[in-house]
């Protein structure tokens, strides 16, 4: 089954994102094929102010523990994080 996390960037976070992005994106890679695709969202001048992470997961509780595993979660990077599950409807690259 899939989920989306869609985190929201606590306001004035820009640095406590970059010192943690290493960290983030090397726990995404450790993922492996769980992760189904990820990327930050942004503002109108392009500056990251939140995330958004698919993966694939057997329930709910394995999807949210997912999250709260993530270093940006961890640093109290987000304001917010909603986790829903997803069907992959058009463009999916595995059917």
């Amino acid at each position: 089954m899939l989920f989306v996390w869609l985190c929201t960037d606590k306001p004035g976070s820009l640095d406590l994102r970059m010192k943690s992005r290493p960290e983030h994106i090397a726990y995404l890679e450790s993922l492996g094929s769980k992760l189904k695709a990820a990327g930050p969202f942004t503002d109108d001048s392009g500056s990251p102010i939140g995330s958004m992470v698919i993966v694939e997961a057997a329930d709910r509780a394995e999807a949210t523990a997912m999250a709260k595993a993530d270093p940006y979660a961890k640093a109290g990077l987000f304001g917010s994080v909603e986790i829903k599950a997803w069907k992959w409807g058009l463009k999916n690259p595995e059917s």
